[in-house]
């Protein structure tokens, strides 16, 4: 299991994309610059900055895509100098701050990926949150070797 663990948290750290220009929006909750990374294999990770314009904190408590069998929320942890992935079952995002969704840290883990992440493609990601409700957003893919989501394009 912990070797499971440590090829997966390999692959989320390896093959990262772009960032979407897209925008997903239910009530104060925004989902932004959503994007997953480009793979040749069946596992991906996918992020976001979500933002809250309200007063009082929601959560999110389920991401899906129609193109991975199985979507979990997780986190990159160190103990002791072992570093792992740990699955979470809600992010909690505040009004004071964004909740941002990165390489090594909160990610989405795309795992039983039905094709192949390809750079340019865009992927259908669904952020559910407690109160907001479901938010449809779209992330492009990038080429492989990609470390951060780049600036939006008008």
């Amino acid at each position: 299991m912990v070797f499971r663990i440590a090829i997966m948290c390999f692959l989320s750290l390896s093959f990262p994309a772009f960032a979407s220009n897209d925008t997903g929006r239910s009530g104060p909750i925004v989902v932004e610059r959503a994007w997953a990374r480009a793979t040749t294999i069946n596992v991906s990770a996918a992020y976001a900055t979500l933002r809250n314009a309200g007063t009082a904190a929601d959560r999110l408590i389920r991401v899906s895509s129609p193109l991975a069998r199985r979507v979990e929320i997780h986190n990159v942890v160190d103990r002791n100098g072992i570093v792992s992935m740990v699955p979470v079952k809600v992010i909690v995002v505040s009004p004071e701050e964004p909740s941002v969704l990165r390489p090594g840290g909160l990610h989405i883990m795309l795992m039983g990926l039905k094709q192949k992440l390809v750079k340019g493609q865009t992927i259908p990601l669904t952020f559910t949150f407690r109160t907001a409700g479901a938010i449809n957003v779209d992330a492009v893919v990038a080429k492989h070797g990609a470390r951060k989501a780049p600036p939006p394009t008008n």
